[in-house]
């Protein structure tokens, strides 16, 4: 499927062909999530992000749920097509794990954002069948994207023969895991190249242990 499989698997509507306006729209509505988070969302500020007026929100969206879910699948979706160029453009398993987290490790102030949204988005998935539905697809899609990598390891030898979909999991909790660590980090700004540097090691450490 790809291109980022469909904007995390959306309807035609919330799919690739996004008018100018639109993507301009949805980009306004992310800044203003890392700012005021999903809860402190109104049309108003998209709008006015934006420079637009307020009235051109519904006809584009229809509500702001899913002017929100629309988002949410624009941003996953990048965050996914990342880790797959990053995946494809790398060689020796060593290389892929490097290049994997180097393209989930944007820079601070991206990361920060997008974590402050993403810990708030799981809160809605919890009780939206309609958020989840968008959560399990980039669960599905990024885990996918971490045991195509264990597995090319482990053809070449260099992972121990775990099961790949259990090792994308574990792999995808120490990435998350280290973020939430992160983020509460009052010198967060200094601490995301370290950060970076103990998730690559974690990540290696644990999928050439005992190999």
């Amino acid at each position: 499927m790809a291109a980022s499989d469909s904007l995390i698997r959306g309807s035609d509507h919330d799919g690739e062909a996004l008018a100018p306006k639109q993507a301009r729209l949805i980009r306004s509505a992310y800044k203003v999530m890392g700012e005021k988070g999903l809860n402190g969302l109104s049309l108003q500020d998209v709008a006015d992000e934006a420079g637009v007026s307020k009235a051109i929100l519904p006809y584009y969206f229809e509500s702001k749920e899913n002017l929100t879910l629309l988002t949410m699948r624009w941003v996953l979706a990048r965050v996914a097509g990342r880790i797959r160029e990053a995946i494809a453009g790398a060689n020796s398993p060593e290389e892929k794990v490097s290049a994997m987290i180097d393209a989930i490790y944007v820079s601070p102030e991206s990361n920060r954002r997008f974590y402050l949204v993403f810990f708030d988005f799981l809160g809605y998935a919890a009780r939206n069948d309609r958020f989840a539905d968008v959560g399990a697809t980039f669960h599905e899609i990024c885990n996918g994207l971490y045991a195509e990598v264990i597995k090319h390891g482990q053809e070449e030898g260099v992972f121990h023969n775990v099961d790949a979909s259990e090792g994308a999991t574990v792999v995808r909790a120490l990435v998350d895991g280290l973020f939430t660590q992160w983020i509460q980090d009052k010198d967060w700004e200094k601490a995301h190249a370290e950060c970076r540097e103990v998730c690559k090691h974690s990540v290696l450490t644990y999928l050439t242990a005992g190999a």
